[in-house]
């Protein structure tokens, strides 16, 4: 019987991890920290920002949002005030739908 390694989870993520995941600039993570009081990464002590996995799930709402739906920063704070819970539901079906899209995609492939 083999030893399964059991895959080690991040607790952080520094800011370039986070900009690389969503291919925008450090620089636009800050400024949206600095616009969105949703985005509230820890610091360690030389200050370098820390983001946890639920720090990414709302700079993913805010990408959605601002990138995606083309919606101004104040009409993004607006939508997020008024009803954030549907606007991360819908998120998440969106990414739900897209592994399932990927999914069949990759049967189909293995058919042909």
């Amino acid at each position: 019987m083999a030893y399964k390694e059991k895959e080690i989870e991040k607790l952080y993520y520094s800011i370039g991890e986070v900009a690389e995941q969503f291919n925008v600039a450090p620089s636009l993570i800050r400024f949206w920290e600095s616009e969105f009081d949703i985005i509230k990464p820890k610091k360690n002590r030389k200050g370098n920002r820390q983001f946890t996995k639920e720090d990414i799930e709302n700079v993913r709402t805010i990408y959605h949002l601002v990138k995606e739906k083309g919606f101004t920063l104040q009409g993004a704070k607006e939508m997020l005030k008024n009803d954030s819970g549907s606007v991360k539901d819908k998120i998440e079906l969106l990414d739900s739908l897209k592994r399932v899209r990927k999914f069949l995609t990759e049967i189909r492939d293995r058919i042909h």
